[in-house]
């Protein structure tokens, strides 16, 4: 069982961010005590928009949620993570039709 002051970092591209990723970060805030949405930076991608344009973005739908931080991170996740100090990693599903 994870312990409800956690910190959960739910990493991705967020490019830009959905309704789906929007939702699982409304779910995750009523079960930890912070959640970090973090906008990674990827090299090998080339996202519809840029770094500072995606965390904006994310900042402004989030902005409801008084315990979700927005951060951004180019070195790798099991770092980032540990830099935050958090517990858990969220990952959302696709389904694949």
């Amino acid at each position: 069982m994870v312990e409800p002051h956690a910190t959960a970092v739910y990493p991705g591209t967020f490019d830009p961010i959905t309704h789906g990723h929007s939702d699982l970060v409304e779910r995750a805030s009523g079960l930890f005590e912070k959640v970090i949405l973090a906008v990674g930076v990827n090299s090998g991608k080339q996202p519809l928009f840029d770094i500072e344009q995606r965390v904006e973005l994310a900042e402004h739908v989030l902005a409801h949620c008084p315990n979700v931080e927005v951060k951004s991170f180019d070195n790798l996740l099991v770092d980032f993570v540990r830099e935050q100090k958090g517990q858990v990693i969220l990952r959302g599903l696709r389904a694949v039709s």
